[in-house]
């Protein structure tokens, strides 16, 4: 799946991003959401996670990597990252990714421009 999301839905800076069934339990996909590219990740039945699509440690696409649980692993050089807090969970990486708020309206997905954890 690859998306890209031009509509905001409210004034909470939410926009829609795709349809829940759009998005396969445990692989990530990428989404646009006006020029920021996003990882968004099915990690059950109605639980997605939104994370930058950047790896912190070699600038490439999270979303082309493997997700284990609520961890998101790097293609290139194996960093991986909570989907949760955008920590690293693994070397090389140091630097934490951004999380975005997630919110399911009805088969809606929903992604919230802000970070969580932006500071």
């Amino acid at each position: 799946m690859s998306a890209e999301a031009t509509e905001l839905v409210d004034d909470a800076d939410f926009v829609r991003v795709c349809a829940l069934d759009d998005l396969t339990v445990g692989t990530a996909a990428a989404a646009d959401i006006f020029g920021t590219r996003v990882a968004v990740v099915r990690t059950g039945e109605r639980e997605v996670h939104a994370v930058n699509d950047t790896c912190s440690h070699a600038n490439v696409s999270l979303s082309e990597g493997e997700v284990d649980g609520c961890t998101l692993e790097c293609w290139l050089h194996g960093s991986r990252f909570s989907l949760v807090t955008g920590e690293p969970t693994g070397l090389p990486a140091t630097q934490p990714i951004a999380v975005y708020d997630v919110r399911l309206e009805g088969d809606d997905v929903l992604i919230r421009l802000t970070p969580e954890n932006e500071s």
